[in-house]
């Protein structure tokens, strides 16, 4: 099962994409909706991330955090704004998706 600090930091790591991915259709912060969407969701994101920090290396929560949303958003980019991704940018990500699967399944800093 699940503990519930890795819960936090996947709720952390979602409410960030949800914000990230407003954050655009915000246009500047002009549109209601988006920009509101956009805080509620980097505050559900910080308040996740801080409770995970309880029990977690804030390192380790960081870069699970930044990488996954990378992943995350990069993806979402792709399939609501048609944004496209080269190669280099692919091997990129996949680097980044090789280092959560490292501190994840290797590093004895996550493991708590």
């Amino acid at each position: 099962m699940m503990n519930a600090h890795f819960l936090y930091l996947a709720l952390a790591i979602v409410t960030e994409v949800a914000a990230t991915t407003a954050l655009k259709a915000t246009d500047g912060f002009t549109r209601l909706m988006p920009s509101l969407c956009v805080v509620v969701g980097y505050s559900c994101a910080f308040f996740f991330l801080s409770l995970a920090m309880k029990v977690l290396p804030v390192g380790v929560i960081y870069a699970i955090w930044s990488g996954c949303g990378i992943v995350l958003v990069s993806i979402v980019a792709w399939l609501v704004y048609g944004q496209t991704l080269d190669v280099p940018a692919v091997v990129g990500i996949a680097l980044i998706v090789a280092g959560v699967i490292v501190l994840n399944g290797f590093s004895q800093s996550a493991a708590h």
